[in-house]
């Protein structure tokens, strides 16, 4: 009555699930930027454009947030694919184009650099990596101790990332990328190629 009276519109009705993926996104960025312990509520709620009550309604808590936006951050494949064959060449070339100077910056290595110093968030991240492109690359290697040389993989991934992307030493940052893709795909090869040939065959 008071909006006919008024010549008002009515309120929009909120979608439900786009307030979530609104907030979900902007978690990413903040999260991705800040780290853990920076990030705050109040900022991602106004790059989401809602209120810090809708976070607690959503997501519980700010913990209960940053675990969905880890999630979503490693969910999808970027330097380890889906696919077994070939397996050791493509995430050796993904890695050299993913990390060269002016690529597309690598948002779950970020995300996992800037919250590391945090307790709670490392253990959150730690279960993301597992979950996520631990399980899949341990899957795609295969046979004995698939999960230990599967870690061993992402350690040489995420330690050329740091000292590339972030550190920027000069042997790495300057490295043509077919050359760091030849030399990144033998040290991987023992890890995953040949392991995950193995796997196959059993």
């Amino acid at each position: 009555m008071l909006v006919a009276m008024t010549g008002g519109t009515p309120p929009r009705r909120r979608d439900a699930a786009a307030t979530r993926e609104a907030i979900l996104a902007a978690a990413v960025v903040e999260f991705t930027e800040h780290g853990y312990d920076r990030a705050g509520v109040r900022q991602i709620a106004e790059r989401a454009g809602v209120t810090a009550m809708m976070i607690n309604r959503y997501f519980g808590s700010k913990q209960g947030l940053f675990a969905e936006a880890v999630d979503r951050s490693f969910g999808p494949p970027t330097v380890v694919g889906t696919e077994r064959g070939g397996l050791t060449r493509a995430m050796a070339r993904a890695l050299a184009e993913r990390t060269a100077p002016g690529a597309e910056r690598l948002d779950p290595f970020l995300l996992m650099l800037r919250s590391a110093s945090d307790p709670e968030a490392a253990d959150i991240v730690r279960r993301g990596i597992e979950t996520h492109v631990g399980a899949r690359l341990a899957d795609l290697v295969g046979g004995e101790e698939a999960g230990l040389r599967a870690q061993l993989g992402l350690a040489l991934a995420a330690g050329t990332w740091l000292l590339r992307s972030v550190v920027g030493v000069e042997a790495l940052a300057s490295a043509d990328d077919e050359r760091l893709a030849e030399l990144l795909s033998a040290m991987l090869e023992p890890v995953t190629g040949r392991a995950g040939a193995a796997g196959s065959e059993a």
